[in-house]
Formats: structure tokens, C-alpha cells, sequence
């Protein structure tokens, strides 16, 4: 259990948003904490050589399924590095409406067969079922959602799961103390990030908050104290969650 005191000061383990207007000015203008931005984990995409290694053919499948940005970034990288010509009539599979307008960056979006579920990979399996037929290929970072082969496993897809990219612990020698109310994880590699740079981490009265099941799980393993998790059914966005949280706990202070 932690000491109550006031939280003025936030680290949250993603890059800076692009907008100077986003849900954690909102936050900080609402609550007044500082909030900082530090990547704690980054993407390397494989190389070519390494993915000829594993022997897949791009062309050997009818659809792709994108479960991020960043797996269609690779994806097309190593398609483009390889001079492999991705065919009109591809099907692609997206986790959200947001990662499928993506696609726009790559391929002229009206003229393909693009599909898209509601942020769960549940709800791209659902979409699937009308299309059994298809050979799927899942663009993955070696580190991923175990949910993701399981549900493709139960549902009897035919599919390929291939590493387009790893997520490595970012360098973060230049800080030299984590002086921080509370710091914001959004995946188990995040955790991992923190305790390599920072093997004599000791959480005290740093608070840490988690998104998702597994990022949270990745924190209780570490032997870590978790004091905020989103989503939730009262916070489902992390913004929501770290607000209430904030609140509750500096009118205790006040």
C-alpha cells in the first residue's frame, strides 16, 4: 500500500502525440499533472534475409490479417524490399476502422476487399467465418497477443503466422532516476524495458498503471504493485482511468 500523496508528475511509455490537442493534455488540463512522454520499447523490422529464412511465401495466401499499423508498415516494407507485387484481389483482415484506413498509405483503398472489426481480435475472427476459405496471413513482432493463434486455431483457419518485427527495450541511460508519480505501461515488453534499464528499480510510492490483461499480468509477475488498470467497464481508456484515479487521490491529500 502506498504513502498518499499528491500526484503532479506522469511518465507515460509511448512517443509524444503528433496533436498538441490528445486525451492527455485533456488529462493534465482536467487534473493538472505534468505528464511526460518516453518510449520505453521500440520496433525493428526483420530483415529480408531473415525472412526468407522462414520460408514463407507471401503469395502463397489470399488474405492478410493487420492487427496494428506497425504490421502493416512491415509487411509492405518487406514486400517492397523483396519486389514480391501484392495482387488486387487480396484480401485484408483489420483489427479497427482505423488500422484499415491505414491501408490508404499503401493501396488505393476504395478498390480493394477490406474488412474490419471493432478493436478485439474476436470480433476479426467473426468476420472470418464468412470467408473459411481463404489462406491467411498474420503479420506478428515476436513478441504478441497469445490470444491471436488461439483463436485462429479454434476457428480452424487456414493461416501462417510470420514475424515481420521485434519490439526491443528502448535505450534509457540518459535518465538516471525515474522521478515520477506514476508511470504508464501498455504492454508486457514495456515492463521488461523498465526493469533492464533500471534493475534497481524500487516502486515505493511510485504508483503504475497498466492497459490490458497481459500488461497487467506482466506487472504482478515482476513483483510489482498494480494501482491502476484500464480498460474497465466505469474507465475503458487508460485517459479515463489515470483521471479517476487522480482525483479520488489528491482530494484525499487536500
Amino acid at each position: 500500500m502506498t504513502d498518499i500523496s499528491k500526484i503532479k508528475k506522469i511518465l507515460v511509455s509511448q512517443p509524444q502525440p503528433d496533436s498538441a490537442k490528445n486525451p492527455y493534455s485533456d488529462l493534465a488540463e482536467k487534473t493538472g499533472v505534468h505528464v511526460e512522454f518516453r518510449p520505453f520499447i521500440q520496433v525493428e523490422g526483420i530483415t529480408v534475409k531473415e525472412f526468407r529464412q522462414t520460408r514463407i511465401q507471401i503469395l502463397d495466401h489470399s488474405a492478410v490479417i493487420f492487427t496494428s499499423k506497425t504490421a502493416i508498415d512491415h509487411f509492405f516494407r518487406i514486400c517492397a524490399e523483396m519486389r514480391v507485387t501484392v495482387p488486387d484481389n487480396m484480401k485484408y483482415f483489420c483489427i479497427s476502422e482505423s488500422t484499415a484506413f491505414y491501408l490508404q498509405k499503401y493501396i488505393v483503398f476504395r478498390k480493394r476487399k477490406i474488412f474490419y472489426g471493432q478493436s478485439t481480435f474476436s470480433a476479426v475472427i467473426d468476420l472470418m467465418k464468412r470467408h473459411k476459405d481463404e489462406r491467411y496471413l498474420v503479420p506478428l513482432s515476436h513478441v504478441h497477443n497469445p490470444e491471436i493463434p488461439e483463436l485462429l486455431d479454434k476457428g480452424n483457419f487456414k493461416y501462417t503466422k510470420a514475424i515481420f518485427y521485434k519490439t526491443v527495450s528502448s535505450d534509457m541511460s540518459d535518465i538516471k532516476e525515474l522521478d515520477y508519480d506514476i508511470l504508464v505501461f501498455f504492454s508486457p515488453s514495456g515492463i521488461k524495458s523498465l526493469l533492464k534499464n533500471f534493475p534497481d528499480f524500487q516502486q515505493n510510492d511510485v504508483r503504475i498503471a497498466a492497459f490490458g490483461h497481459n500488461t497487467a499480468a506482466a506487472v504482478t509477475e515482476a513483483g510489482l504493485r498494480l494501482d491502476i488498470e484500464a480498460p474497465t467497464s466505469q474507465t475503458p481508456s487508460m485517459t479515463m482511468a489515470l483521471e479517476q484515479y487522480i482525483k479520488t487521490n489528491n482530494q484525499k491529500v487536500e
